[in-house]
């Protein structure tokens, strides 16, 4: 018969449980809802192409579909109507992730294939370094020690206050030009001596 609605077949045992649910029951909701979870979950993995997209979908589904599950009418299956709620949820989730792409906790930064490692890096340097830094200095300072007088002062003024060469020479009193021959002789000096 033409303009009546047509019937939608399903078990006697759905038949209670969505009596039930209608009735209030919750447990009955959250049967039929586990009953075709997985089917769902296929349908809105297929669409999300990510588990965890496809998780939160199903989930915000069954939310929506306890809330309005007043509205359910039977013209309809039960799980095509909470399918059609889940592939809305899934392409609400695809169109937020391509306003805002989320990039995972555990992606690797340099975009390598291994794990991302969520340890902070101590800037400052080991034992070790820390050792051979101290010993390299002291090494400089008996060197810089051992230079001659003017270029030991030239040299020790350009560490200190990283001053510029017309500076130096003004504060040893002696012209630019001979403030580069010392600086320039007591990095001989110190290059011969530390190597």
């Amino acid at each position: 018969m033409k303009g009546t609605s047509k019937a939608v077949k399903v078990s006697a045992q759905e038949e209670e449980l969505l009596s039930a649910a209608q009735a209030g029951h919750e447990w009955a909701f959250i049967e039929l809802c586990y009953r075709h979870s997985s089917r769902i979950l296929f349908t809105l993995y297929r669409i999300t192409k990510n588990r965890e997209d496809a998780e939160d979908a199903f989930q915000e589904s069954v939310l929506k579909a306890f809330v309005h599950f007043g509205d359910f009418n039977r013209a309809s299956s039960f799980v095509t109507w909470l399918t059609r709620i889940g592939v809305n949820a899934a392409l609400t989730i695809l169109r937020k992730r391509r306003v805002r792409p989320q990039i995972p906790t555990d992606a690797p930064i340099d975009g390598s294939a291994g794990p991302f490692q969520w340890e902070i890096a101590d800037g400052r340097p080991s034992p070790e370094e820390y050792c051979i830094q101290h010993e390299k200095q002291r090494h400089l300072q008996a060197a810089i020690s051992k230079l001659p007088p003017g270029c030991q002062r030239v040299v020790e003024i350009r560490l200190r206050s990283d001053s510029s060469m017309k500076e130096i020479a003004e504060k040893m009193g002696i012209t630019t030009s001979a403030t580069k021959s010392r600086l320039l002789r007591a990095r001989k000096a110190l290059h011969s001596s530390i190597s």
